[in-house]
């Protein structure tokens, strides 16, 4: 999706069209969700390159602030600048916005007015902010808007170059002896290549191939009929087609690739959360588009479909591509707790989906970036990490209106975003430049003459591994011409012949270094201006023009460096090369750079930074880069530095240490996360909501908490009393509504944070209605996992009925006391008992009670444990485990707080647990629990009919209890010292990091937790440890969950366990 600065159909700016798509189709919630996305002020300008005789235009600056809530003054000013950067003329003005967006033209006379302004290129800069109206309006003198424009820090800026007079040629070398030339606009893709070795006296050493990385679909909210679309589309409800449609019509339309990029949170059918969305759905339709590529590709090999997602949302986030991910990645989940998507990713973690990509080979792409507000890492706009500079590969410098119904190539709506990507540079992001269209209308490709290159080694075939390969490389260029390329290359250590390194490279010089901009057009157009820019990354500072013409030789100061060339043609179009990346260092006499690693100890007050280095010649200097900002240098072993952590943020951080020697050689550390825990004084109570699912039987209740630090608990008031909690998130809680009265109830949420802050919901009134109840399920119980009633009958295979018992805990249970009972099929008496014998029952241990024989048919049961009369129906019937050997009270339904487990087996059989019966039973058949380490109090979904198998304690032992410890990565944040409570607290995340489902529950035990210490909010104890149930359901490959630990710790000092995980009750 488009970001800031983006001018749609008629001029509007984009999100003025959202609103009024929203306004026609009214889709009420949605409406809601896309008003918080999409309130934001945007001022676009255009300005025509070239004018007429006297070189006299029109310019253009349009405002918009869509769903704005009261009326806004609109502060503008409109400078021209000379190629020095001196103000020839100016402009400025209020404009008073309501809910219409504002046009303001303003006719330059150019040499009409002024005979002496001299031929050139000249830039047109206009600056832009929105404040509430007042009754006294703003000061409208160049003084009073200026003053407002300089206080503002989120002013928009946009600026174009514009020339008076015949546009100058630059003579630049041609690319096309780098890269196969290209053919009149109509012809093949594969044309293209063939003219190339036609041509050239040596074959090119690469072939480019021209496309859009930006596009939407009806998968997500694209794919809008071109008669009618003038925004986003209600997401999947786009009528002019998928993936498929899209890459046919971009390939009719001579892209060799196209890109459709939909937006990962909209595969539930909605622009918010669509709670009711099937999540298996969601997951296949994203499957579905990759194999849309797939064989797309396959029946024309001459073209490269890309499936993949725009993930993010733009307001407080960033829009990024991911090109080549398998895996739907979500943050949302549906009523019952499914994530609706393959992988789960936090909303606006930047940092930890870098980690995700750069692990699994994933590339990105930044779109439409915004100099401030997005991409934030560590609370910093285009916050880097090495992860990130891994996984991001792209930037977009320019996009063209993302709801252009413009199909001749000649939109007028475009943004430039070079200044957000200068950033991203400056940061030390090792990015090219790519430009798209971001079409959501269905003139994929088509609405201007923008392309982003792609350089592939001639012979190699387009595909997508090589097209992932030239991403990762940054062989890219951004183009506004289709018939253009631009090339950047260089040659270093002093030679003006020999090696030479291709733009997207990373090398090292010494002495003088030259860059060449190559330059083609297979149309007639010329380079009007050539721009070289230069940067250092990692210095979060500003890029500035290294000089102007076709190349330029200089000896770089000793360092790093970036370096890219700007060519903008005689009709106004740009190409941006990808950048060079430079290591500069003194001299050929010593090129071996030093050996560095780093460590940092602490995680609160102040921390110690230390680096452990060596180098042939002797290290002179090393350096200290947190989060890629330089904290402090030294010169004196042993290499150490103190930094105080309250600059920082609680949570994880990255160190890297530089070293240097004479020659200036630059050593890097590989880089170290290290977490910062200080004591967080926090007054600010979480923010929490209720509701209940059901009315019936086993309801659901709801809640959902976010806090300023973050939720540790929910608790769940039924009626003003406490009935459980929950400590994940989605915030749930299984509950009986047979222990509640028919009728009016209320439900009331509590939601503590860390600091023990608590926020409490408004009562959610709900009502129960049972015409048959259903007891709960009690957590690490015995179960009932067989029954078999046809001893002895006629057909029979086994001579007695027996009823089957199973331990699923991780404790031995005793069983004395205990009995089993039977009703029939729909009596209430349940006068047929047999008490249990004292004996213990093993975990994962079955025990067999043998029951009423009809006769000397069928086989002997094994031996059996414990032994009764109880006469069982051969086909229906209720069975109780019971603690106690007293009958339970007449009632259909078992409801006692005695009943360990009932099941109603049979289809006759009424009530039943969960309100499904088993299937009936037969002389062969007996009822089995399908997996005895679960009970969902259903015994319909919980058992299965299959051929009776009585199973005994000799029977060897079935364990419910897996050590999967191996299979996760846990990270944690804190602890975080809580004065009121005097308690720490430590938020651990598990990340399923397996390609395989891991059952639940998932626990973790505190082994050899240190002498004093105590865990509050223990699930429980196993082998005599406390431990924490992290998930009751089952955690998908890549899933998280993430719980708070209060340790109680009087000591104060450090807190020492082995961590333990399990799958299965404990």
């Amino acid at each position: 999706m488009n970001g800031k600065n983006q001018v749609g159909r008629h001029g509007l700016p984009r999100r003025a069209l959202v609103a009024m798509a929203l306004a026609a189709i009214n889709f009420g919630a949605l409406a809601q969700d896309l008003k918080q996305d999409h309130r934001e002020f945007e001022a676009t300008l255009y300005a025509p390159y070239a004018g007429d005789t006297q070189g006299s235009r029109s310019f253009t600056l349009d405002f918009s602030y869509p769903f704005v809530e009261s009326a806004q003054d609109i502060f503008w000013r409109l400078e021209l600048l000379d190629a020095r950067g001196n103000t020839v003329q100016r402009w400025h003005g209020i404009e008073r916005l309501t809910d219409a967006p504002r046009k303001v033209n303003i006719d330059w006379a150019a040499r009409s007015a002024d005979p002496s302004l001299a031929d050139g290129v000249y830039t047109v800069r206009m600056v832009a902010t929105a404040k509430p109206t007042t009754d006294t309006g703003g000061d409208t003198s160049a003084e009073g808007v200026d003053a407002v424009l300089a206080a503002a820090d989120d002013a928009e800026e946009q600026k174009w170059d514009i020339v008076v007079g015949e546009p100058s040629v630059a003579a630049m070398p041609s690319a096309a002896t780098l890269a196969a030339p290209l053919p009149e606009p109509n012809a093949s893709p594969r044309l293209r290549a063939a003219m190339a070795m036609a041509t050239a006296t040596t074959q090119p050493a690469y072939t480019v191939y021209f496309g859009n990385l930006h596009s939407q679909t009806n998968h997500s909210d694209g794919g809008g009929n071109l008669a009618s679309c003038s925004g986003a589309q209600n997401p999947q409800a786009g009528t002019a087609g998928g993936p498929a449609e899209a890459f046919a019509y971009a390939k009719n339309r001579g892209l060799d690739f196209l890109m459709a990029s939909e937006h990962n949170h909209m595969y539930d059918g909605s622009d918010g959360t669509n709670t009711g969305a099937d999540a298996v759905r969601a997951r296949a339709l994203y499957q579905s588009g990759l194999k849309a590529a797939v064989d797309f590709n396959a029946a024309n090999p001459n073209f490269l479909g890309i499936y993949g997602l725009e993930w993010g949302v733009i307001n407080n986030g960033g829009h990024m591509n991911i090109f080549n991910t398998p895996e739907l990645l979500e943050w949302e989940y549906n009523s019952s707790g499914e994530l609706i998507g393959d992988t789960f990713t936090a909303k606006g973690d930047y940092a930890g989906l870098y980690t995700l990509m750069a692990k699994r080979g994933w590339v990105g792409q930044f779109n439409h970036p915004a100099s401030s507000g997005q991409f934030l890492v560590n609370g910093k706009a285009l916050g880097y990490t090495a992860d990130g500079d891994t996984a991001m590969a792209l930037c977009e410098v320019l996009n063209t209106s993302a709801f252009s119904v413009n199909t001749t190539e000649t939109e007028t709506g475009r943004s430039s975003y070079e200044g957000a990507c200068q950033k991203a540079l400056e940061a030390g992001f090792h990015v090219a430049f790519s430009t798209d269209q971001d079409n959501h209308c269905a003139n994929w490709g088509a609405s201007y003459t923008n392309r982003t290159g792609i350089l592939i080694p001639t012979g190699t075939p387009f595909t997508n591994a090589s097209f992932i390969e030239a991403i990762k490389a940054r062989r890219v260029f951004a183009t506004m011409d289709k018939a253009s390329q631009l090339i950047l290359t260089s040659k270093g250590n002093g030679a003006t012949v020999g090696e030479t390194h291709m733009m997207g490279e990373r090398f090292t010089n010494y002495g003088s270094l030259s860059l060449t901009a190559n330059y083609s057009n297979t149309n007639g157009k010329s380079a009007s201006t050539v721009t070289f820019y230069e940067g250092v990354p990692g210095r979060n500072g500003t890029v500035t023009v290294l000089g102007t013409g076709a190349s330029q030789a200089f000896t770089p100061a000793l360092g790093e460096h970036f370096y890219y060339a700007k060519v903008t043609q005689n009709d106004g179009n740009i190409l941006w090369s990808a950048p060079i990346w430079v290591t500069q260092v003194a001299g050929a006499g010593d090129l071996i750079i030093p050996t560095v690693s780093a460590s940092v100890s602490g995680s609160s007050g102040n921390i110690t930074l230390s680096a452990n280095a060596s180098d042939d010649k002797g290290v002179t200097l090393v350096e200290f880069y947190v989060d890629g900002n330089l904290i402090a240098g030294t010169d004196v072993t042993p290499y150490t530095a103190t930094l105080d952590s309250t600059k920082l943020s609680n949570g994880s951080h990255s160190l890297v240490a530089w070293a240097y020697d004479a020659a200036n050689n630059i050593g890097k550390s590989s880089p170290v996360t290290f977490t910062i825990s200080n004591t967080i004084i926090d007054l600010v109570p979480p923010v929490v909501s209720a509701s209940v699912t059901g009315s019936a039987g086993r309801i659901t209740l709801n809640a959902t908490a976010t806090d300023n630090v973050g939720v540790t608990k929910v608790e769940f008031y039924v009626d003003g009393s406490l009935v459980g909690s929950s400590t994940t998130a989605p915030y749930t809680l299984a509950y009986d509504s047979t222990l509640l009265t028919n009728g009016s109830h209320s439900l009331v949420t509590k939601a503590y944070d860390a600091a023990n802050n608590i926020g409490s919901s408004s009562a959610f009134a709900f009502t129960i209605d049972n015409t048959a109840g259903t007891p709960a399920p009690r957590p690490a119980h015995l179960v009932i996992s067989q029954i078999y009633g046809a001893g002895g009958n006629a057909g029979a295979s086994l001579r007695n009925d027996y009823i089957e018992i199973f331990n699923p805990t991780s404790a031995p249970v005793s069983l004395s006391g205990l009995s089993v009972q039977y009703a029939s099929s729909t009596g209430t008496s349940w006068s047929n008992t047999t008490a249990l014998p004292a004996k213990t029952l093993q975990p994962g241990q079955y025990f067999l009670v043998a029951e009423f024989s009809n006769g000397a048919i069928g086989s002997a049961l094994p031996t059996a444990d414990a032994t009764g009369t109880i006469n069982l129906s051969g086909t229906a019937g209720k069975v109780a485990l019971v603690n106690g050997t007293t009958a339970l009270p007449a009632a259909a339904t078992p409801t006692s707080t005695n009943v360990i487990d009932w099941v109603a087996f049979g289809t006759g059989s009424s009530p039943a647990e969960g309100g499904v019966p088993t299937a009936t039973l037969s002389p062969t058949t007996a009822a089995f629990r399908t997996n005895e380490c679960v009970d969902t109090d259903n015994n319909g979904a919980d058992f299965t009919v299959q051929a009776a198998a009585p199973r005994n304690t000799s029977t060897p032992l079935h364990s419910c209890i897996t050590n999967v410890t191996a299979s996760f990565e846990v990270t944690s944040v804190g602890p975080v010292y809580n004065r009121t409570t005097q308690k720490f607290s430590v938020t651990y995340t598990l990340t399923n990091k397996t390609a395989a489902a891991i059952s639940g529950p998932v626990n973790v035990e505190f082994a050899g937790l240190t002498s004093g210490v105590s865990i509050d909010n223990a699930s429980g104890t196993h082998n005599g440890a406390q431990y924490v149930t992290f998930a009751n359901g089952a955690l998908a490959p890549g899933q998280t969950a993430t719980v708070t630990v209060i340790f109680s710790n009087p000591s104060k000092g450090p807190i020492g366990y082995n961590a333990i995980i399990y799958s299965g009750t404990l």
